[in-house]
């Protein structure tokens, strides 16, 4: 980090982190789904807003998206309101958008802000605000060449996504969510962005036969495949869980070989972890159907009502049927 520039955001902190997505014209609605929803998913598996997001324009007007969609936005986009990390999602048309007037904002913005960034060709704005430069980027893969000749002083590479110090650029609506998660990740946790890649179910490339994971792995830097095995397994035993012995001896490991994974990769141990995947899915089907409770119980492995009650109003701080209620 250069002495000058502020603390990163891909830290571990729980402090709401206040974020404006500034959205162009002619984005992908991928890109911009990808670039908000990670967030969303993760206030609401937290009950917190951790988040704080907002969406504005150039205009204030609505963007209309390549597909034809519009994106509401919350206003114009204000270069002096504060903001921790903006993000500038943009696609076809950039070079209609790169005024003196905007790209001075986009400079005076990413001075206070914590972090500033491009997603797709949102990139090409940040780059020609001057704020790439001497530092490595990526963009699509379509206009590498084209933005490597234009920005000879950008370090350009064909990574998914580049973070360098303050400032990170994706190249597209994938890499995006992959960008995102990480951001969960390392502010909240691997057990956090597992959830949050579960939501969606994201997860490596699989047949659109196979069933649909309760964990979806994604793209998680450096995980181990055994806990991906583990993981698999638990979610597999979920209405009759398995001894922690039992996993480890199936993942070919001994039980303190994967506490000692479990503990490294995600901060918990596999008995925590276990009875957190139970409990999540206890929770949607509190939250998302009208099964009675006993049922809820018996299909998330516990013997009794009381007993899932009990470690409901542990887990979430209150009882499943206030939640309901609620």
């Amino acid at each position: 980090m250069i002495k000058s520039e502020k603390p990163t955001i891909f830290r571990s902190e729980r402090e709401t982190l206040k974020v404006t997505f500034l959205v162009f014209s002619g984005s992908s609605i991928m890109c911009v789904a990808s670039a908000v929803d990670p967030l969303r998913a993760a206030n609401r598996i937290s009950g917190e807003t951790l988040f704080d997001f907002k969406l504005v324009s150039v205009t204030g007007e609505a963007p209309v998206t390549t597909c034809g969609l519009p994106v509401a936005v919350s206003g114009r986009f204000d270069a002096a309101e504060p903001t921790d990390m903006l993000v500038v999602v943009a696609g076809f048309g950039t070079q209609n958008y790169a005024t003196s007037a905007l790209l001075a904002g986009l400079r005076r913005a990413a001075r206070a802000a914590r972090a500033c960034g491009g997603v797709e060709a949102g990139t090409w704005l940040v780059a020609r605000a001057g704020l790439l430069e001497g530092r490595s980027a990526t963009t699509h893969w379509e206009d590498m060449e084209d933005f490597s000749a234009a920005f000879p002083g950008v370090d350009v590479r064909p990574d998914r996504y580049v973070i360098d110090g303050p400032v990170f650029t994706s190249g597209g609506a994938s890499p995006t969510f992959d960008l995102m998660l990480h951001l969960v990740r390392t502010r909240l946790g691997m057990a956090a962005a597992l959830d949050v890649a579960s939501v969606f179910i994201y997860d490596q490339a699989r047949a659109a036969t196979d069933a649909q994971p309760l964990v979806s792995l994604g793209r998680l830097d450096g995980y181990d495949p055994r806990l991906a095995q583990a993981i698999r397994l638990m979610e597999a035993h979920v209405d009759q869980p398995l001894t922690i012995d039992a996993v480890a001896k199936r993942a070919g490991v001994t039980a303190r070989t994967l506490e000692s994974i479990f503990r490294k990769s995600i901060g918990e141990t596999p008995g925590a972890y276990y009875l957190r995947l139970r409990l999540s899915a206890a929770r949607r089907l509190v939250v998302d159907t009208r099964i009675a409770m006993a049922d809820i119980a018996g299909r998330t492995g516990f013997s009794s009502a009381a007993a899932f009650s009990r470690a409901f109003s542990r887990a979430f701080g209150d009882a499943p049927v206030r939640l309901r209620r609620g």
